[in-house]
C-alpha cells in the first residue's frame, strides 16, 4: 500500500505523484496542517485552502475513498499515518521553497528511521529547477534566454486520475477538517474565489474560450477582463502545470496568427513563475534579502504614517488605492496595479520592500513565495532580471493609460465615483479647492511624485556608491 501526502497539490487530476502511486499499489490520501506553515499564513490563503480541501475530500469520497487529514508536525505524522495504515512507501510532490524543503528532509529522516520507503517527484513546475542552466550549467537570472529554453522544451502530458486503486477510508479513520478558528485565524474580510479543480476548470475554460486570444492586446487593463485568474489555482495546485499547458495547446490550434501570439504571451507568464521558482531554488535567501548587491546599504525611509496610508488605499493616488482596496475586497490585485502600487511603495514612499511583500502574503489568497517575492523585488530593482532603479512608475500616468474612464478606480473608490476621470487622473495637479469640491472624502496625495522620484533616484545613486 501507498500513501500519498498532498501539500499544494489539492487535486487527483494530472497528480505525478498521486498517479504513480495508483500505478503501484492501491493509495491512501493524506494531509496534514503543519502550524511551521501555518505560521506563516494568511487568513484569505487558509480559506481558499479549507475549500480547497472540502472540495477534494469530497472528490475522494465520489471514488470511493476519503482524505485523511491530520494536524500535527509532519515528521511525527506522516510515519504515524504510515504505520496506521501499514504503507510500504509514501509518496509526495516536491515542494521548492527552503522552508519546505527543511520540512521535507526532516520527514525523509523520520521515515527511514520507521524504515518506510519513500519517494519525491517534480510535479509543480514543468521543468524542474537545474533542467534550464546556461551553457556553463548556471541557473539564469535573465529571464529572456531562460524562456527561450523554456518554450523550446518538450512538456508532459496530463496524468490520469487514480481510480480503482484508490483504499476505501472510513470517516473515522480520515478525521474532520479543522474550521478556519480552530487553525487560529478569523473569517478573511475578503471573498475569495471559489475553490477546488472544478471551479479552477471552469476559470480554465473561460480563460482559453475568449481573453487568451486577446491577452497579449488587453492583459495590462484591469477592467478587460482579459487575465486568467489561474494564479490561485496554480498556488494550491487544485490545477496540474500540464492541463493547463495543455488547454493553451488546443487554444493555440484554433487561433489566427495574431491571435497565436496572445496565447504565446500567456504561455510565458506560466514560464515566468518557473523563472522565479528556480531562483529561489538555488538563492533561499531572497524571501529576506536582496537578490541584487549594490556597493552599500539601500537607505529606505520606511516612514510608518506613509507606509499605513498605502495598506489602507488612503494615499491620494487613485490606481493606487483602488488595487489597495481591491485586495482587502477579494484578496487579489489585478498584475499591472500589482506592479503600479509595488513601484509606488518602492520608488516614491521610498519603503522596503520587504512591507509590501508581508502585505501581500497576509491578504492575497494567491500568494506564492516566489512568484511574489521576485515580483516585489523585481519594482524594488533589487532582484533578479529587475525593473532598472532609474525606470520609475508615474502613478498618474499608469492610471490614465491603463484606466482611461476611470472604471477601475471608481470601482473601488467609491469617494471618486461621478467624478470626470480627468480630475480623477490630473488629482495630483488640482489645488485643495479643486479637490474638496470633486471628491470631499477623498484625500489629498501624500507625497509629491516629482520629488520622491528624485529621492528615489538620489537613495539608489548613493547605494552604488555613485555619491
Amino acid at each position: 500500500m501507498q500513501l500519498h501526502w498532498h501539500r499544494r497539490d489539492l487535486r487527483t487530476t494530472d497528480n505525478r505523484s498521486l498517479s504513480a502511486a495508483a500505478d503501484a499499489d492501491t493509495v491512501v490520501p493524506l494531509f496534514v496542517f503543519d502550524d511551521a506553515v501555518l505560521a506563516h499564513a494568511g487568513a484569505p490563503r487558509v480559506r481558499y485552502m479549507l475549500d480547497a480541501l472540502a472540495a477534494l475530500r469530497e472528490r475522494y469520497r465520489d471514488l470511493g475513498s476519503d482524505l485523511v487529514v491530520r494536524r500535527g508536525d509532519p515528521r511525527e505524522v506522516v510515519p504515524d499515518v504510515a504505520d496506521t495504515f501499514d504503507v510500504d512507501r509514501v509518496r509526495w510532490n516536491r515542494d521548492y521553497s527552503g522552508l519546505a524543503r527543511e520540512r521535507d528532509a526532516a520527514v525523509r529522516r523520520s521515515l527511514d528511521d520507521a524504515d518506510v520507503a519513500r519517494e519525491a517527484v517534480h510535479d509543480h513546475l514543468h521543468h524542474e529547477p537545474g533542467s534550464i542552466t546556461t551553457n556553463q550549467g548556471e541557473p539564469y537570472s535573465v529571464y529572456t534566454y531562460f524562456w527561450k529554453k523554456w518554450r523550446d522544451r518538450e512538456k508532459a502530458d496530463p496524468y490520469p486520475e487514480p481510480d480503482e486503486r484508490l483504499v476505501a477510508v472510513d470517516g473515522d479513520e480520515a478525521g474532520p477538517l479543522p474550521s478556519i478558528d480552530e487553525l487560529g485565524f478569523d473569517e478573511p474580510a475578503a471573498s475569495v474565489p471559489e475553490a477546488g479543480t472544478e471551479a479552477a476548470r471552469a476559470r480554465l475554460e473561460r480563460f482559453c474560450d475568449d481573453a487568451v486570444f486577446r491577452y497579449d492586446e488587453d492583459r495590462d487593463y484591469p477592467t478587460r477582463d482579459a487575465v486568467s485568474r489561474l494564479s490561485v489555482d496554480l498556488k494550491w495546485g487544485t490545477l496540474g502545470v500540464r492541463e493547463v499547458y495543455a488547454a493553451t495547446e488546443a487554444a493555440m490550434a484554433e487561433a489566427s496568427d495574431e491571435e497565436r501570439e496572445s496565447v504565446a504571451e500567456f504561455q510565458s507568464q506560466l514560464a515566468w513563475r518557473e523563472f522565479y521558482t528556480h531562483v529561489l531554488f538555488f538563492n533561499p535567501e531572497v524571501v529576506t534579502e536582496n537578490f541584487k548587491s549594490y556597493e552599500n546599504e539601500i537607505g529606505w525611509r520606511d516612514d510608518p504614517d506613509e507606509l499605513q496610508a498605502w495598506r489602507d488605499g488612503e494615499t491620494g493616488y487613485p490606481i493606487v488605492d483602488a488595487g489597495m482596496r481591491q485586495l482587502k475586497e477579494e484578496a487579489y490585485m489585478h498584475n499591472r496595479v500589482r506592479m503600479i502600487v509595488a513601484s509606488f511603495l518602492t520608488k516614491d514612499l521610498l519603503c522596503d520592500w520587504r512591507h509590501g511583500y508581508a502585505h501581500f502574503r497576509e491578504y492575497l489568497a494567491d500568494h506564492d513565495t516566489q512568484n511574489d517575492n521576485g515580483g516585489w523585488q523585481w519594482a524594488a530593482s533589487t532582484g533578479t532580471d529587475a525593473q532598472p532603479y532609474f525606470r520609475i512608475f508615474n502613478p498618474m500616468t499608469q492610471g490614465e493609460r491603463y484606466d482611461p474612464d476611470a472604471e477601475y478606480i471608481a470601482e473601488y473608490v467609491p469617494e471618486l465615483r461621478g467624478v470626470d476621470p480627468s480630475i480623477v487622473h490630473s488629482w495630483h495637479e488640482c489645488s485643495s479647492l479643486q479637490r474638496r469640491n470633486a471628491a470631499p472624502d477623498y484625500p489629498e496625495p501624500v507625497v509629491d511624485h516629482s520629488e520622491r522620484r528624485e529621492a528615489a533616484l538620489a537613495m539608489f545613486e548613493r547605494a552604488r556608491g555613485e555619491e
